[in-house]
């Protein structure tokens, strides 16, 4: 079964699959993460990289491709491991989840 969720921002998936691979050890090859969309997009909502730094010599980015949300899909096998994968998508926010 594959499990899906969508995220706000782009480090939020990307926490939810370093959960997933390595706390879970669900293989990496098992997750992806894609755009809702057809656009290029690091969410909705700037977060990580995409902020202002806190160095007052640095400038503030207005380029984050804030085009839709962040889908992380997780292909696994049994229930246990579904349940984990729901753990996780709980902790980093996720919203719109799915079984496929």
């Amino acid at each position: 079964m594959k499990l899906t969720a969508k995220f706000d921002t782009r480090r939020e998936a990307e926490m939810t699959v370093e959960r997933i691979v390595q706390q879970f050890e669900i293989d990496r090859a098992k997750v992806a993460i894609t755009a809702d969309g057809g656009e290029n997009t690091a969410g909705i909502a700037e977060d990580g990289s995409d902020q202002k730094t806190g160095d007052s010599r640095s400038e503030a980015r207005d380029d984050a491709e804030l085009n839709g949300k962040v889908v992380v899909t997780v292909e696994v096998a049994d229930d246990e491991t579904a349940s984990e994968v729901r753990e996780a998508f709980n902790e980093f926010d996720a919203s719109e989840q799915a079984v496929r």
